[in-house]
């Protein structure tokens, strides 16, 4: 470690929160303790309040003493969802960069660590270019998170594993709720270009079914994600075939469908819509492509001077990040890219994106490992599902069953007459 530059450590969390994000928040502290702070290269670790706002605005308040924690209560911490520091959704442009390299000067901060997505991987990019181009030693590390699981170079996400086993849940009690009562329901869930999430829901089934008829599948008898081009003459065509031999239909679908031109269906059937900070129709926080599909639905269906079917929609919207039930796997890989993150700085990368990598597939002896990659490979770009995974325009394959499965954890088991 003779080479390694002397100096203190931030670390931030950015985005969405997620169930584990302080799992791996935790993770570098440890891996930092045991490493460069014990050899003496790192002499305080601190945490950027609301990600790298907290080391722009130069405030000494905006950061915390990580290293003066006691164990017990980063392991509370560490258990505890969302995002302890607190999030930004900024995403910095070249002059903001340069704001987050004049606070790392000014603190002497050598090694930056920022947990997040592909926006907060071209942060530590954009960063670590500016460092190295002014002649200032800072090593910049992107350490993965999102529900999404739309991160390149990853086999997975830290934060999907849990949100999937939320969303597969939350179906297997929801059919129950569509058994009884019959009729039609519409879920909404998180995916603006990557349909991972929304495909979990398929679980929820309790066997791998890809029959080619909906209406001999368990429920969700239908699953539609952004991968795949939503036509909306056979989505109601669909509906109405399983609703017409059940007398119930459940739906997953995906915020981000797209029809075929690439063109998002939720803003179609919304009159107004919110503008988020990367300048996308916010889709998580409206009920419209909920709302939206059931109208249609509604008046495709009904006979002329008959009843119209009960149809109903719930947007999962944020419910899905921060669920304390985890799956085990997801806090257990979100611990270890922070320690790895922390791992590969003292072993003098100047800088990377950690990834996970998938060593065993098999559902009694799943396995991964941490790796690394470039930030460049990572930033900017969305990872979607492989066309593998899909079966249809409407199912997933038993190949996305084999690789989500392992994932989510044990689920229940309920009975019927």
């Amino acid at each position: 470690m003779a080479d390694l530059p002397t100096g203190d450590a931030v670390i931030g969390q950015s985005g969405g929160p997620t169930a584990v994000i302080n799992q791996s928040l935790a993770g570098v502290v440890e891996g930092l303790m045991q490493g460069l702070a014990a050899s003496g290269k790192v002499k305080r670790i601190f945490g950027m309040r609301h990600g790298v706002r907290g080391i722009a605005k130069g405030r000494s308040s905006d950061l915390v003493d990580l290293g003066a924690i006691p164990v017990a209560r980063l392991e509370r911490i560490a258990g505890t969802p969302s995002a302890v520091l607190g999030s930004t959704r900024d995403k910095p442009d070249d002059a903001y960069c340069d704001k987050i390299l004049e606070g790392c000067r000014d603190h002497d901060i050598r090694y930056f660590f920022y947990i997040g997505g592909n926006d907060s991987a071209d942060t530590c990019r954009i960063v670590s270019e500016k460092a190295r181009a002014s002649g200032y030693e800072l090593r910049c590390f992107h350490v993965p998170k999102t529900i999404d699981n739309d991160l390149r170079e990853n086999d997975h996400t830290p934060g999907f594993p849990s949100a999937a086993r939320f969303v597969t849940l939350a179906h297997m009690g929801d059919a129950l709720d569509n058994a009884g009562l019959g009729g039609i329901k519409i879920n909404v869930i998180m995916g603006r270009h990557a349909g991972f999430l929304a495909a979990s829901a398929a679980l929820a089934r309790g066997a791998r079914e890809t029959d080619a008829d909906p209406a001999k599948r368990p429920a969700p008898h239908l699953v539609y994600v952004p991968e795949t081009p939503f036509l909306m003459d056979k989505f109601l065509t669909d509906v109405e075939a399983v609703y017409t031999k059940l007398g119930r239909c459940q739906i997953a679908v995906s915020e981000g469908i797209s029809d075929a031109d690439g063109k998002e269906i939720g803003p179609q059937l919304m009159r107004t819509g919110e503008v988020d900070a990367h300048g996308n129709i916010q889709l998580s926080g409206s009920g419209a492509l909920g709302d939206g599909l059931a109208d249609r639905i509604k008046t495709a269906l009904t006979p002329k001077g008959g009843k119209s079917p009960r149809v109903r929609a719930d947007t999962f919207g944020y419910l899905q990040r921060c669920w304390p039930y985890v799956s085990p796997v997801d806090a257990e890989e979100a611990r270890a890219v922070g320690r790895f993150a922390a791992d590969l700085a003292a072993k003098g990368d100047a800088g990377a994106s950690v990834t996970i990598v998938r060593t065993s597939n098999a559902l009694d002896s799943y396995r991964s490992a941490c790796g690394r990659a470039d930030l460049s490979a990572v930033a900017r770009h969305t990872r979607h599902m492989p066309a593998e995974f899909l079966a249809g325009r409407n199912n997933v394959s038993p190949a996305f069953y084999d690789y989500c499965q392992p994932l989510v954890g044990d689920l229940p088991e309920f009975g019927k007459l």
